[in-house]
């Protein structure tokens, strides 16, 4: 058991540090419970941390992490929709003011989207890392063929931005999310962060492109 001896000795280490050096803030967030005004949706890489990306405090940000970082469309039936789930608790119970969709360069899932790798996979060998990677196949077939006509297009940062694009689009097929954004009470954000040079890219809504987020405060 290293691996999880390693995470018992981090948490050791965590009681010892930043756990004291908060604990006024714990404190208070276990008496009066959470009301972060973010809700960030994240891919579950381990390379990706939202928290320490955003250098949020615990309680600022509600964090939601699924493979690619992606929001299916609304879907009202008898289903267990984990990640809708999440977005209706975040907006109409926690009421936060924006959702950020966090991509991020190199994504094995988008990776996996892109080579076909789990198409029409058996049960237990990849069946539903395929089922949920369709939520981006329209987007992947476009993608597939631009880089047909041609071979030099990044098409895996392509169909990371465009997973992003599709994530806000679908968030607003919630009828709670369209109605808060549309009354100003709710922003959306697509944000895209590279592993290699640690640069954030931010989605203009003005230009539809994203740019580099300024560094200079």
């Amino acid at each position: 058991m290293p691996k999880f001896a390693e995470l018992l000795d981090g948490y050791r280490r965590f009681r010892d540090g930043p756990y004291v050096e908060q604990r006024r803030r714990f404190d208070a967030l276990a008496n009066a419970g959470q009301s972060p005004k973010v809700m960030i949706i994240a891919c579950s890489d381990s390379r990706v941390d939202p928290t320490r990306i955003f250098d949020t405090e615990p309680g600022q940000a509600f964090v939601v992490r699924n493979v690619a970082n992606l929001v299916p469309r609304y879907e009202p039936d008898s289903g267990q929709h984990g990640a809708s789930a999440a977005i209706e608790f975040a907006v109409t119970q926690i009421e936060v003011e924006h959702i950020v969709v966090l991509g991020h360069a190199k994504c094995g899932g988008i990776a996996a989207a892109l080579d076909g790798r789990f198409d029409d996979a058996a049960e237990g060998h990849g069946a539903f890392i395929g089922r949920w990677m369709e939520i981006v196949a329209p987007a992947r077939d476009r993608i597939r063929a631009a880089q047909a006509i041609s071979p030099d297009i990044d098409a895996g940062e392509a169909l990371e931005l465009a997973a992003i694009r599709l994530s806000l689009a679908n968030l607003r097929s919630f009828p709670f999310v369209a109605e808060r954004e549309a009354a100003g009470r709710l922003k959306l954000h697509g944000t895209h962060f590279s592993i290699a040079d640690g640069i954030l890219r931010s989605l203009d809504p003005a230009t539809d492109r994203f740019d580099p987020v300024a560094l200079d405060w």
